[in-house]
């Protein structure tokens, strides 16, 4: 199903550090801990964290195209956590804007214990409406430079480790990107042609490939007779509309992808920061492996896992789903999209999809991931209940 995709690109401008040598003579690193997670649409990760003041567990995503770590403004009302104004300008998918902070926190991530953490202030309502499910912040660099982390996809876990020298797999391939506080990896693109360019590495970002419509232009990367799809995403700072179609080939390391989901965003803002980067991959790539992320040696160990082969989501509806009060609407129909051919409304209610009762977002999501099937869709809109025929699309 084609829904909204979070983006999630925040770059701070309280500074950068630029790529550095591994350091040399690490002691050998030690487990620290466990914690288990659950995977969101397109892999993005959700683990639970809470605050040294609070009981009460939080729900944090862990993302590398984040170059701090955040909590969600309505939590720190809701704990009455005290926030100080800033100076400092976040910026993403949406638009850029100044936030509060945080300062001084430890994180509790099961038995890790992480302290002196600053935190930026945002609003994530967005994203608790997108999945159905409170998210208090998100997780990225202030953590990530602290630890390695091993991240098993397949059992939904993730061990800490301190910095130092850790043994890899034998299997897998180990990358060395370049780093601001974000990870820069080349990777081959081969569609119109065959470019090699750097890419943010972007666990948050529930997609597969994302180009800057400028390096699109000027490489001429994707096949002028493509017909790309306009579709609605949401960054945490606001809607966009981006096109979507699809890359015969992408490569990361030793590792080649075939017919790549591929949505290409007029940036623009410069956030994505082109001609320097292209883009940026997302956890749609990562899932498919089993990551070992070392920030403190700059390096990250690749190694497929049983969903490497898994086919990608071709599927297009041209709507998204918003859960607010209980009730999953749609939004953001698309001119001339499969939603709107059905008479699929702008706050319908989605009673069910299919034989798909459930009133759940994660599943009638699976259900609309079916390109060219017919389904069976009844809203309620206003106190009248319809049944429509909502034809999925394809990108193929």
């Amino acid at each position: 199903m084609r829904i909204i995709i979070l983006l999630f690109l925040i770059i701070t401008s309280a500074g950068k550090v630029m790529g550095q040598e591994p350091s040399r003579g690490f002691p050998k690193a030690q487990f620290v801990g466990t914690v288990n997670f659950k995977q969101l649409i397109g892999g993005v990760i959700l683990l639970e964290g809470r605050l040294d003041t609070i009981s009460t567990p939080l729900n944090f995503i862990l993302d590398t195209g984040s170059g701090g770590i955040s909590l969600d403004s309505s939590t720190c009302d809701e704990f009455a956590i005290i926030t100080t104004p800033s100076d400092t300008i976040v910026s993403g998918i949406g638009g850029s804007k100044k936030v509060s902070f945080v300062f001084d926190k430890t994180l509790l991530i099961n038995k890790t214990k992480v302290e002196h953490l600053s935190f930026h202030v945002n609003d994530y309502s967005v994203l608790t409406g997108i999945y159905g499910i409170k998210i208090d912040g998100i997780i990225g660099y202030s953590l990530l430079n602290r630890y390695i982390l091993k991240v098993n996809y397949e059992e939904n876990k993730i061990d800490f480790y301190s910095p130092g020298e850790l043994e890899y797999p034998n299997k897998g391939y180990v990358l060395r990107p370049d780093f601001t506080r974000l990870p820069i990896q080349k990777i081959i693109i081969q569609d119109n042609k065959k470019v090699e360019f750097p890419f943010y590495f972007d666990t948050g970002a529930g997609l597969a490939l994302l180009l800057s419509s400028k390096f699109d232009t000027d490489s001429s990367v994707i096949k002028p007779s493509r017909k790309p799809v306009n579709t609605s995403v949401e960054g945490l700072l606001g809607k966009s509309t981006m096109r979507l179609t699809i890359s015969n080939k992408m490569k990361l390391g030793p590792y080649t992808f075939k017919n790549v989901p591929t949505y290409i965003y007029n940036d623009e803002n410069g956030i994505i920061g082109y001609p320097k980067i292209g883009g940026l991959l997302g956890s749609e790539i990562f899932r498919r492996f089993n990551l070992i992320i070392n920030y403190p040696k700059r390096e990250i160990h690749l190694s497929p896992n049983s969903f490497f082969k898994e086919e990608f989501d071709y599927s297009y509806t041209g709507m998204n789903l918003y859960f607010t009060d209980g009730k999953i609407l749609v939004d953001d129909i698309i001119a001339g999209s499969p939603a709107a051919k059905a008479g699929l409304l702008v706050y319908d209610e989605i009673i069910s999809v299919g034989t798909d009762i459930s009133l759940s977002m994660e599943s009638y999501r699976s259900t609309l991931r079916s390109p060219n099937t017919l389904l069976k869709i009844y809203v309620r809109r206003g106190n009248d209940l319809f049944e429509l025929y909502l034809k999925v699309g394809s990108i193929m």
